[in-house]
């Protein structure tokens, strides 16, 4: 096709861009890189710390407590069958990386999704970001993970961050913002201040609907682990990545149905938390 007008350089200016804030935010992104490597490396060795079978007995208690038996004896079977296929430890990093970008995604991500849910302005602004972070492929986060901050596990946690955040933000605003109108009309009837509403009656309120959008997220989270894995992060995505490229399908299949336990145990957990505070808010 001819040719008729100039094409817009848009690679050159983003290429201008990530160099120049490499340069100015060098210190900053070291500094984060650091936190981050850390945190995740504790949360390793606090995981490793303790006995596999105390770890499992730990975890099942714990489901059990939350979600049913069906869903404990689930996770007991399931730690189990990943301990006999020996992927123990790239399953504690990666459920290390899993909670790390996690707790970030909660961390800014429900803040977020408060101001917004009281600002309209912000939230019209905030909208198309979370439309784009959900819709630009998640390959393409890697690209300025590894300039800012090298290869390896903290590339992989900021592309995940970024990849899992919108749907907290999202949730959060829609959970707040379906807070019958009576109800509100009620606490401003009593004279509640816009912080003693939002924190005694709009959360709670919205807390179900808050915990789905933690859970949409953790399942982001883990969907990176393979794709972070191609960036040096390590754990079972690891041995996914090193099994296609040598094409050993069992190993693949093997660190696969690891990802797939680990995922069914968090989404269950989480789904259940989040029924539990429900049916709380309405006893």
């Amino acid at each position: 096709m001819e040719k008729w007008l100039p094409k817009i350089p848009i690679a050159d200016w983003v290429d201008a861009f990530v160099n120049w804030l490499t340069t100015a935010f060098e210190v900053a992104f070291d500094g984060v890189s650091e936190v981050l490597e850390s945190f995740v490396d504790g949360l390793v060795a606090g995981f490793g710390y303790i006995p596999s079978y105390i770890f499992m007995i730990l975890l099942t208690l714990l489901a059990w407590k939350i979600a049913n038996k069906g869903i404990a004896l689930f996770t007991l079977v399931g730690l189990f069958l990943i301990a006999n296929l020996g992927y123990w430890d790239p399953m504690l990093q990666t459920l290390a990386l899993v909670l790390t970008a996690v707790i970030i995604s909660i961390v800014l991500g429900i803040p977020m999704g408060i101001w917004a849910s009281q600002n309209q302005a912000v939230k019209q602004t905030v909208t198309p970001v979370l439309d784009f972070m959900q819709t630009m492929p998640a390959f393409v986060y890697l690209i300025p993970a590894i300039f800012f901050f090298n290869i390896g596990v903290v590339p992989g946690v900021v592309a995940s961050v970024i990849f899992a955040m919108p749907p907290t933000i999202r949730l959060t605003i829609l959970g707040i913002q379906q807070v019958p109108a009576d109800i509100i009309e009620a606490t401003e009837a009593f004279g509640s201040t816009t912080g003693q509403r939002l924190l005694k009656v709009q959360l709670p309120l919205a807390m179900p609907t808050i915990m789905a959008g933690i859970n949409q997220s953790i399942m982001l989270a883990l969907s990176m682990v393979v794709i972070a894995s191609m960036v040096g992060a390590p754990g079972l995505g690891a041995d996914v990545y090193r099994a296609v490229t040598q094409i050993q399908i069992g190993k693949g299949f093997e660190a696969g149905l690891s990802i797939v336990v680990i995922a069914i145990i968090l989404d269950r957990i989480t789904q259940n938390i989040g029924k539990s505070k429900k049916q709380g808010g309405t006893a």
